[in-house]
Order: structure tokens, then sequence, then C-alpha cells
């Protein structure tokens, strides 16, 4: 067997060497700088976003989905950085595969050697690298963060901690689960966008559906003036109108669009003001033997 020679020359060999270095530190300051500059340009426009709503329901939601608190500059200073170690690792592979071109180094078998331990280490770790990707791609997308309510499939519960490679959620009943993002096919988000509250009022058949509609509307009214629900209600509640008939009951139907989780509260608080304005109108429950609705 020949023992490898390095090809050395001077000066010829230090200079190749010197400007691949500069070459190389140039390409990652460039790269590093595009990346803090994209970072800043997302997170100033953000902030444009959030001082300057365009409505009760784009102030609402700004606050909601976390756009006016440290999640969303969480969210993008995790991806810059990920984006920078990313840049780190790529220019230094190619930086010591072309510092080894120039000695004369034979590549062929390193990259040979290379394509054999990837793809012995993808058979051995493909879950590992299967959730590490899945975790990288759920951050970056911002699927979900810590406080969000969030149902798998198989857990539903409340987000604790996002990590590249698993997931930490609590149940309602206190139980931690901790769920492989590899493992996560979809997820249903409760705390992105909106919820919807949606009641339905009972009345006895044969009202005059006009006016419990129209005692409704005066309800929907009150509730959206009430400043209790200033950051809760997204746009004042609607009666949809009749919902369902039957042999004693006539259903009708009101729905509002509510900041993230809140239609809880407010679906009971629409309930109870719908009750007690149609006791007050007179309005006849659906059961025969109790008449008019008691306040």
């Amino acid at each position: 067997m020949t023992p490898l020679a390095l090809q050395w020359s001077w000066p010829e060999t230090p200079i190749a060497i010197g400007i691949i270095l500069v070459v190389a530190l140039v390409c990652r300051w460039l790269i590093v700088r595009a990346i803090n500059l994209g970072m800043k340009t997302a997170l100033h426009r953000a902030e444009q976003q959030r001082k300057h709503p365009e409505s009760r329901a784009q102030r609402i939601m700004a606050m909601a989905v976390g756009a006016d608190n440290e999640r969303y500059e969480q969210r993008i200073s995790t991806v810059a950085s990920l984006l920078r170690n990313l840049t780190s690792i790529i220019v230094g592979v190619i930086l010591v595969l072309t510092v080894m071109s120039v000695f004369d180094i034979p590549l062929a078998p390193l990259l040979a050697s290379a394509g054999v331990g990837g793809i012995a280490l993808a058979f051995g770790a493909q879950s590992l690298v299967k959730d590490f990707l899945s975790g990288i791609f759920m951050i970056m997308e911002d699927q979900y963060g810590v406080g969000d309510l969030i149902d798998t499939g198989e857990v539903r519960g409340t987000v604790e901690d996002v990590g590249l490679r698993v997931t930490r959620v609590r149940d309602a009943t206190g139980t931690v689960w901790y769920v492989r993002n590899g493992e996560i096919l979809k997820v249903g988000n409760q705390s992105q966008g909106w919820s919807t509250a949606i009641i339905d009022v009972p009345v006895a058949y044969d009202e005059d559906a006009g006016k419990v509609m129209a005692i409704l509307e005066e309800v929907s009214t009150l509730i959206d003036d009430d400043p209790a629900f200033a950051d809760v209600l997204l746009e004042k509640p609607t009666v949809a109108g009749v919902n369902a008939v039957t042999a004693t009951t006539m259903s009708i139907r009101m729905m509002a669009k509510t900041a993230p989780n809140q239609h809880w509260g407010l679906q009971r608080v629409l309930l109870e003001r719908s009750l007690t304005a149609l006791a007050k109108a007179g309005v006849r429950s659906p059961s025969v033997n109790m008449g008019v609705l008691p306040t």
C-alpha cells in the first residue's frame, strides 16, 4: 500500500487555505446577517400590527393568539437560532471538505463511508430523526405553544412544554403525557383563532318565534355593550333563529364568536340572561306543568 502523501507547496497551499477560510467566514456572516435581518423584519411587522389594530376583533385576536406577548418573539428567536446553527454546520462541513481537496486527499472513500454510515444511522435512529424533524416544523409553523389546549386524538390537554423531540401535555385529570412529535399525525388547537359559543334557548312550541327572537336580540345587544365582555366577544352575538321544534319545545339558537377558550363562560351567561329576559316577558317554558319561566 502506498502511504498517503499530502500535497503541500509554499506559498500556494497556505494562500489557498486562507482564501477558503475567508470565503467560508464571509459566507457564514452573510447568511447569519440575512437570518437576523429576517427575524428583525418579522418582529417589526408584528409590532406594527399590534400598534394599529383595525377592529375590536383584531385587537382581541392579537392578544389571544400570542402576537401581543413574548410567545411570537420566542418562536422567531428559536427558529433563527436553529437556522444559525444549521448554517454553521453546513459551512463547516463544506470548509473541511474543501481544505481536504486542497491537500489532494481523496474524498471518494470518505463520502462513501459517510453515505454508508448515514444509511445505517437512518435505519437505526429513524424514529429519533422523525421526532426532531417534526419538532422543528411544529416550532416553525407555530402549530401550538405553551399554554395552548390541544387534542392529538389520543391526548387532550394543556401544553406545558414544547421540545424538538417530545411535547409535554397535562390533561384535565392532572396526568402528564409525553408525546413524541413524530407520532403526532394531526393536532387540533383550541387556543388559536377563535371559539364559538352556541346555546339553544328552549321555549314552548306554540310561542311567537318573532317575539322570542326580538327579546333575545335585546339580550345580545346588552351583552355586547357590557364592558365585562369587551375582551371576550369578537363580534355581537347573533340570533340564528329556530333550530328545532318538538311536540313541547321550540329551540332558538344563539351564536357568538369569542376569543379562544372563552366560549364556555359566555354560553352560561347568555343562557342565564336569555331565560331571565324571557321570564320577565311572560314567555312560557316548554313544560306544560311549569307555565311561565320562573324569574
